[in-house]
């Protein structure tokens, strides 16, 4: 009866190395992401961000887009990216980063083409859905877009003092 008790401890025992040994070989794995420190990183994150979010299977990557997210953000609000732009300068930045043209922005944010070129040259402000749209898009804070800036008078060609201010409350 002793020998079957020592058998059973000592496959107890083994059976718990084991465990113990994929707990430490699993926690041993090297992190997919880590906090972001450089733009290039930065720049990749944003870019596999996209890949997730473009995906046919975006279900089964929600965890880690939103861990991508979370890294983005912070690094965005730690150096307070692009935090200079005003929110039409911001958009044609991103436009240049991201290889779109007024055509391929329309169709994102399924609005007219004219109505985007109206934003772009400073004659017609970000309505509320066009700036949650953009933000979605661009996996930035709406903030980024939700920014007084002047528009361009329509005769003189110059910036009034009428503003996106209206607008900006509303968001």
């Amino acid at each position: 009866m002793f020998v079957g008790l020592e058998h059973m401890l000592i496959i107890h025992i083994c059976v718990g190395v084991a465990i113990n040994t994929q707990l430490i070989n699993f926690s041993m794995e090297v992190l997919k992401y880590k906090v972001i420190k450089t733009k290039e990183q930065y720049y990749e994150y944003c870019r596999e961000l996209e890949k997730l979010d473009d995906s046919l299977e975006a279900d089964k990557f929600v965890d880690e887009a939103e861990l991508l997210t979370l890294l983005i953000e912070t690094y965005d609000a730690e150096r307070e990216t692009k935090s200079n732009y005003d929110p039409v300068e911001l958009l044609h930045s991103l436009m240049s980063d991201h290889q779109l043209k007024a055509r391929d922005l329309a169709a994102i944010l399924n609005v007219s083409k004219g109505y985007v070129s109206d934003i772009l040259h400073y004659k017609k402000g970000m309505s509320k859905e066009v700036i949650r749209k953009l933000a979605e898009r661009f996996k930035m804070r709406q903030e980024a877009f939700n920014r007084e800036y002047q528009l361009l008078h329509e005769n003189s060609g110059e910036r009034s003092k009428e503003s996106t201010k209206r607008i900006l409350q509303d968001v």
